[in-house]
């Protein structure tokens, strides 16, 4: 008897909350052989939920070539048609934040249409809220991911959402057949080879381009000097923990302190300052209370001895009949 090849077990169709897709990946240069990659969805169910979370899918095992458009022709034409607003890829933050943090100027963002008075905010000045500025212009036209890397799907509303948690569970019911790469040809950047050699072409911006960023970049860090020194000028007059202000010649070395922190120190001086009202404040004043209590301690103790003495001296002279 020839003995039988060990079968696999079963690719299981769920784990946990996730349903289980195979993604059908097609040959290669590089690898001329068909493969599966199974990606992993649900809803999107985080720990602090937002006005989007009930459109939004939560992906796992998203493959390292992934970009937005793929995931849009993945919903769009094999799995019902679901309509995409956004994908959300991990670590997509971290890779741009490379500019810096700048107010926003009055008239743009948010200050647009805000009137002013002469003397509150004049040009250069910024408002409250802030915005990433002087970011590094890109230079790869597509991004490798992780591998095992994560991603968020939000769709156009909720009933796209639950369609396409729909037509999933049915494509892996019914074993469809769902490939990978269908209906992204021409849409993205080649990788491999050919992209090498355009991320070779795009290695070196556009001089205009990385004049403007780096112009940004110092017109944001001169904003935040600015309000960094006129937030230390302003909490020069505020009072310390004990409630005393330091008169200093010239400017104080300090870093300004945050508002919250000026607040915490105002409302603790305000609260001593209820509390010294029928209390005793100077330390000579505690220890002469102190001194008094002992003494009044003592005389009562005194007081206590002679009634003893007395008691005991009227317990001599009576005599039972």
């Amino acid at each position: 008897m020839v003995p039988m090849p060990p079968s696999h077990p079963p690719i299981p169709q769920t784990i946990n909350d996730f349903t289980i897709l195979p993604l059908h990946i097609p040959p290669l240069p590089s690898f001329p052989r068909e493969t599966t990659h199974y990606l992993y969805l649900r809803p999107n169910a985080p720990k602090l939920p937002t006005e989007t979370t009930p459109r939004e899918l939560f992906l796992v095992n998203v493959p390292v070539d992934a970009t937005e458009t793929h995931l849009r022709a993945l919903f769009a034409e094999q799995l019902g048609g679901a309509r995409v607003e956004s994908v959300g890829f991990e670590g997509a933050q971290r890779t741009r934040g490379r500019g810096i943090t700048g107010p926003v100027a009055v008239g743009t963002a948010s200050g647009r249409g805000k009137k002013r008075k002469r003397g509150e905010m004049g040009e250069g000045e910024v408002g409250a809220e802030g915005r990433e500025v002087g970011g590094l212009p890109e230079v790869y036209e597509r991004e490798v991911r992780a591998s095992g890397g994560t991603a968020v799907v939000a769709f156009v509303d909720r009933a796209s959402a639950e369609m396409a948690v729909r037509e999933v569970r049915r494509a892996v019911r019914s074993g469809r057949r769902v490939v990978w790469d269908a209906g992204v040809e021409g849409k993205v950047p080649a990788l491999g080879l050919a992209g090498s050699r355009a991320e070779h072409a795009l290695r070196y911006p556009d001089p205009a381009v990385l004049q403007q960023s780096v112009d940004d970049f110092m017109a944001a860090f001169s904003a935040q000097e600015a309000v960094r020194a006129k937030e230390l000028a302003r909490v020069r007059s505020v009072p310390d923990a004990d409630g005393f202000v330091t008169v200093t010649r010239g400017a104080r070395m300090v870093p300004a302190a945050r508002e919250e922190d000026v607040e915490k120190v105002e409302e603790s001086a305000r609260k001593r300052e209820k509390k010294k009202v029928g209390e005793d404040f100077y330390r000579f004043q505690v220890r002469e209370k102190r001194k008094e209590e002992q003494l009044g301690l003592v005389r009562g103790f005194e007081e206590d001895q002679r009634r003893v003495e007395e008691m005991r001296r009227r317990r001599g002279k009576v005599r039972p009949e």
